[in-house]
């Protein structure tokens, strides 16, 4: 299914601000919220849909990169968001007194906002040659990364159920303190300093993990690149970060494409060139050259006079777009060589060369007799 553009899901312009591009997700976000819409499945996917185009919209690298490549550009970022995702950065956008879950959707009847703990991302480089980028590729890579703990499942408690409410939250999370002031009483609520804000304690800690219910291990992670990524370009493979502690969620592996240098073929954006040298004899009579292209050899027949600094096209023979929107070409610039020495033998044939050549637009039956000596010669 093709995704909506994130501007109109959230209804802004191109050019809209950090606040105008908050303020239309704070209205989306309270109009089709689950609580209020109990039932409606199309307002549900509304809510998540308008949660990834915050997420995107709301870094200034995604919007970035989403700007310049769409949807390929982000991929993987902000896309399959739990509501656990979502509602785990709703204290940024509503503040404390919605308490971050609007009741008992987020998982907890008391209404209360518990901290999710939430996995770090992991940055890795991947390195591909031109030719992969032309058609995309899949690469299996290793990453030395923390995942959820097997013994205790993640939860860091032995036998995964040795758990006691916290005695300073009473298991919200969060403790709320009053201030008298000259202006009267002043409410302010933090996380729990106890718990961490996760609202209970462990009472017997798994010995795998050390409560953390996380440990350091590898994983194989295939990811699918697609056609026409640039250096530098950054991708997100959503959920294969490090594991959240204790059931946390988990980040995002950011992958970072590096270019590996062509040895014949130069890029330009979506073009590549080729500089191609050719000798005076065979800009004079005409030829027949072989240019490298990412899909094998091609062959070009070269009309007599070509001038040097003449760019030939190749249509379609370069890099596709990120947006699959047409290809770039691949562009040949002739350079005719001149030697930088001469025998003396060589220098009397260009002697007699300077004294027979007229400088029209094509050569005369003799001179072209004459040309072909040369090239004979030089060959």
């Amino acid at each position: 299914m093709t995704k909506r553009d994130y501007y109109e899901i959230l209804e802004v312009q191109r050019n809209a601000s950090e606040a105008e591009i908050k303020k239309a997700y704070r209205k989306m976000a309270l109009k089709y919220h689950p609580d209020k819409n109990q039932g409606d499945k199309g307002a549900e996917e509304k809510f998540k849909e308008a949660a990834e185009a915050y997420e995107v919209l709301s870094d200034p690298d995604k919007r970035e990169r989403y700007n310049r490549y769409g949807h390929e550009g982000v991929r993987g970022q902000g896309g399959g968001m739990s509501m656990d995702d979502i509602f785990s950065h709703f204290g940024d956008i509503f503040g404390s007194a919605f308490g971050g879950g609007f009741g008992g959707f987020s998982g907890f009847g008391d209404g209360a906002r518990r901290r999710v703990n939430r996995g770090s991302n992991l940055r890795v480089k991947v390195k591909l040659t031109l030719e992969e980028i032309a058609v995309g590729v899949e690469k299996k890579i290793k990453v030395n990364k923390y995942v959820k703990c097997e013994a205790c499942t993640g939860s860091g408690a032995q036998n995964g159920s040795a758990y006691s409410t916290c005695g300073t939250c009473h298991g919200t999370g969060q403790v709320t303190r009053v201030t008298n002031t000259f202006l009267g009483q002043m409410q302010t609520t933090s996380t729990c300093p106890t718990c961490g804000g996760e609202g209970r304690l462990i009472t017997q800690k798994c010995t795998s993990c050390g409560g953390d219910g996380i440990v350091k291990d590898e994983e194989i992670i295939s990811i699918n690149i697609p056609a026409g990524v640039a250096d530098r370009m950054q991708l997100s493979v959503s959920g294969k970060g490090n594991a959240g502690a204790r059931g946390g969620i988990n980040g995002d592996l950011i992958i970072i494409i590096e270019e590996k240098e062509h040895e014949e073929l130069v890029r330009d954006g979506n073009n590549l060139i080729f500089e191609k040298y050719i000798s005076f004899p065979e800009a004079a009579l005409g030829c027949q050259i072989e240019v490298p292209t990412l899909e094998g050899k091609a062959r070009i027949t070269l009309e007599p006079g070509v001038q040097s600094g003449k760019v030939l096209r190749l249509k379609a023979k370069g890099l596709p777009s990120i947006d699959r929107y047409g290809k770039g070409d691949l562009l040949i610039t002739l350079n005719v060589w001149t030697p930088e020495s001469l025998t003396k033998e060589e220098k009397r044939i260009m002697e007699e060369l300077s004294q027979s050549l007229s400088f029209t637009p094509k050569p005369s039956k003799g001179q072209k007799n004459f040309f072909s000596r040369m090239r004979e010669y030089f060959q």
